[in-house]
């Protein structure tokens, strides 16, 4: 079948127009991939003639389709292509990005084990480290709140903070209270990111909301990483145990570390949501804590696992999750995760 003059292939009569960006496909190369599938006989001057591409785009195209293994030459008619059925080739392509990303959380997870080893080396003596590394250990509660207090009245320009919990403490709100109005009283710069979650614990909201109006700038985030105090871009207080914040915590003076972490949160910062401001979805119709519920859950997380990160319910997990694959149109998860990364949502 021929396309008519200024036809693109996702206009071809029962095909849908399905994007493979998700699989590191490109635009054209998507385009050729499809027009081809229903036009094996195509070789170059076919598809230049009929998509509307140059000669070099088709055959940048080619390339980047045959790197990916969904098309390859024919070894019957040379300087032709042979389009690899999509249930082989796309699925390798799937199975293959499924493989990196279990990669990926394992090397997470190693990572995250070998900086707990690490902190348990930093622990020495009454907590400190002793080489001169700009690393300092804080053993227990009470040292990490004393050390709060004596950096707060030390803070001149700008305090930082990311609190990934859903709520906090009443203890913890009035401890942190105090420090709060010494210090934007002194015109400090005063700047939180919480989750998202907050916003449905009326005692953290309210207080959220009164560092607000006192001269701070109070964001959320649906997933934060850890809990993390900058002060001045020279002090950073970081947890022990990032599962056990109660064990103490690092102080870091270290300048090479201190400029990591300043542009973690400053990335935090930017994509975080004032509080106050209702929910926007994007343009594909999604809310930030949603597209990180996906993502998690992509990576092989439980629900369990995936609503601790996010500091919302079991519950909430699989409500969201309803709500999605209502959406989505998908009678399983399954479904919905071939549906949620046929339209770009992973």
């Amino acid at each position: 079948m021929k396309l008519a003059a200024g036809q693109s292939d996702t206009e071809m009569p029962g095909m849908r127009d399905t994007h493979l960006s998700c699989l590191g496909i490109g635009p054209h190369a998507g385009m050729i991939y499809k027009a081809m599938i229903r036009n094996h006989e195509w070789g170059v001057d076919d598809l230049v003639g009929q998509l509307g591409l140059t000669e070099d785009e088709i055959r940048r195209g080619l390339d980047e389709l045959a790197a990916s293994a969904l098309i390859r030459p024919s070894w019957e008619d040379p300087g032709m292509f042979s389009v690899v059925k999509p249930s082989v080739a796309i699925g390798a392509l799937i199975s293959a990005q499924q493989q990196e990303i279990l990669e990926m959380q394992r090397r997470l997870e190693e990572g995250r084990a070998a900086m707990v080893d690490l902190m348990a080396e930093f622990e020495l003596g009454q907590g400190e480290f002793q080489g001169g590394g700009g690393i300092e250990c804080l053993s227990g509660l009470d040292s990490v709140r004393l050390f709060l207090e004596e950096i707060s009245q030390e803070a001149a320009s700008e305090v930082l903070a990311l609190i990934p919990r859903a709520s906090l403490t009443p203890e913890s709100m009035e401890a942190s209270r105090a420090l709060d109005e010494k210090v934007v009283a002194r015109g400090v710069d005063v700047r939180t990111v919480y989750l998202d979650s907050v916003r449905n614990h009326p005692a953290t909201r309210r207080y959220a909301a009164w560092l607000n109006e006192h001269g701070g700038e109070v964001r959320t985030a649906p997933l934060l990483p850890m809990r993390l105090i900058l002060v001045d871009q020279k002090v950073a207080l970081l947890p022990m145990d990032l599962q056990d914040s109660g064990r103490g915590a690092l102080v870091v003076r270290q300048p090479s570390i201190i400029s990591a972490l300043l542009a973690l949160f400053a990335r935090i910062w930017d994509d975080a949501r004032p509080l106050g401001t209702s929910e926007q979805p994007d343009d594909q119709g999604l809310s930030p804590q949603e597209r990180e519920l996906l993502r998690l859950l992509a990576c092989g997380m439980t629900d369990e696992a995936a609503g601790k990160q996010l500091a919302i319910s079991v519950r909430s997990v699989r409500r969201l999750m309803s709500d999605i694959m209502a959406r989505l149109e998908a009678r399983s998860r399954f479904e919905a995760g071939v549906r949620a990364a046929e339209r770009g949502w992973l």
